[in-house]
């Protein structure tokens, strides 16, 4: 079975930084992908970011770029996101999700299989 765990989330200030952390296990794709997305009160889930975990290629939204950053641990099948120069509209609950087939650069939630439970980041004033 197919699981991914999120952690990490939490309550900062506005200005600093968090790493959430996506952890899989399960899975037995090549070359599956990971894309965080999040999702604030009463919005849509937003696609923010992507990483092969193939070849580590990565992508992002126009919302997050220069700021947050993507990696992977494959031996620890681990994904992170790390999140800098925090602001308010940042506070959302964030999600990982796992595309089985590796689609390249995509943030459409409607491409990924499956999804875990989310981890809620507050980034107060």
């Amino acid at each position: 079975e197919v699981q991914l765990v999120e952690s990490g989330g939490g309550l900062v200030q506005t200005g600093g930084t968090l790493t959430v952390s996506c952890t899989l296990s399960g899975y037995t794709f090549d070359d599956p992908a990971i894309g965080w997305f999040r999702q604030a009160p009463g919005q849509e889930r937003e696609g923010i970011s992507w990483i092969s975990l193939g070849d580590g290629a990565t992508y992002y939204s126009d919302s997050v770029k220069g700021r947050f950053i993507i990696s992977s641990d494959n031996a620890k099948n681990t994904v992170y996101l790390r999140m800098t120069n925090m602001k308010p509209e940042d506070t959302a609950v964030y999600y990982c999700a796992l595309d089985v087939i590796g689609t390249s650069a995509t943030l459409d939630k409607r491409k990924y299989d499956y999804w875990g439970q989310g981890t809620r980041v507050t980034v107060s004033s």
